[in-house]
């Protein structure tokens, strides 16, 4: 590139040593001449910088509004190019700063707000100071987790979209500018505030609380003194009976009470089953090996057929009692009744095995 002799400076410090510049550095800088094929910039006291070619091109946003006298913030590409002038990027300074600036909010454990522009099956993605940010799924609150089932993609990535152009409290938890990645948390936020209300319970504490949502896999519950909790029923703990779906024992806006079975990492798990008589305790007095029962077929499954023998109770038939899957739909059909004998009885194991009465 061709340059102008009479704006090269000595790099030269007010108290006459040489002044040291490095590559990578952020520099105050004012405008000293601009011309079409470069901008010419006073870096005190370091010498004249410069930006041309593709670093001009991509600092026409910024420097199309500079005058004659302007100071900018410039990153140092290189702190000496052949014709004397310390080659600049502004571009590139702005983005520096960005992270700079996303650093010190993370140092600082700051809460900011942002709105989410877009959803992938994997998360939520934003902009901070005009960096590209990513909400993953696992950061999510458990107000805006996608309650799903069987990790459906596409049903979550459909949860996921009903939260774009929301905003969010969130902190920022890993920054790599190299890697240009920023992730952010919601969860972070609302942890430390349950943390905090967590300590006041401990496991086997039974709670009262309201059924906030059901899903495939269970039911959540909020605590009634604590709406800003909310714990997890799995479909195992609903009740002590075998169900298929979370429905048939609860309903939304239902007042329950459930135990504390476990907290951990802010989550807690609950269970509505610990509070409810265990049928299988005294289900030798009622069923006995040997016995001839009637029971009304409520599910199949590979293995066999789940036979309900009361309200409570359910046996099982095993698949290879009919030699196959197939044979065995052919000769029981779900929702009807049968006579059957009851091959073991198996409390611990809450298993009741029963063979076909023909």
């Amino acid at each position: 590139m061709k340059t102008e002799p009479s704006l090269k400076r000595i790099i030269k410090s007010k108290n006459g040593f040489f002044a040291k510049i490095k590559m990578g550095e952020l520099v105050e800088s004012k405008v000293l001449e601009k011309t079409p094929r470069a901008v010419y910039f006073d870096i005190d006291p370091f010498g004249t910088g410069v930006i041309y070619g593709v670093e001009l091109i991509n600092a026409q946003p910024i420097t199309k509004d500079l005058n004659v006298g302007d100071s900018v913030t410039a990153k140092i590409l290189s702190p000496e190019n052949d014709d004397g002038y310390i080659e600049l990027s502004l571009s590139e300074a702005g983005k520096q700063k960005s992270w700079e600036s996303v650093k010190d909010i993370k140092d600082k454990g700051e809460v900011i707000t942002v709105k989410i522009a877009s959803a992938n099956s994997g998360g939520l993605t934003t902009r901070i100071n005009d960096l590209p940010a990513f909400l993953p799924v696992s950061q999510l609150a458990t107000e805006h987790y996608p309650r799903v089932t069987d990790g459906d993609r596409d049903k979550i990535l459909e949860a996921l979209k009903k939260l774009v152009d929301t905003e969010i409290n969130v902190k920022i938890i890993d920054i790599n500018p190299r890697a240009n990645k920023l992730i952010i948390s919601e969860r972070e936020i609302v942890s430390e505030n349950i943390k905090e209300v967590l300590d006041k319970y401990k496991e086997g504490d039974v709670v009262a609380g309201i059924i906030s949502g059901v899903a495939d896999f269970g039911a959540f519950m909020k605590f009634a003194d604590y709406p800003q909790i909310e714990g997890l029923v799995h479909i195992s703990e609903l009740d002590h009976r075998l169900i298929n779906n979370p429905k048939e024992i609860v309903s939304i806006n239902e007042a329950v009470q459930a135990k504390i079975t476990e907290i951990k990492n802010g989550r807690v798990s609950l269970s509505l089953k610990a509070l409810k008589d265990n049928p299988w305790e005294k289900v030798s007095d009622k069923y006995k090996a040997g016995d001839e029962v009637k029971g009304k077929v409520v599910r199949f499954n590979p293995f066999g057929t789940f036979i309900a023998l009361d309200e409570d109770i359910q046996g099982l038939i095993h698949v290879s009692e009919f030699g196959s899957a197939e044979e065995m739909k052919n000769q029981i059909k779900e929702g009807e009744s049968y006579t059957f004998h009851i091959d073991s009885v198996k409390p611990k194991e809450k298993r009741i095995i029963l063979k076909l009465k023909h």
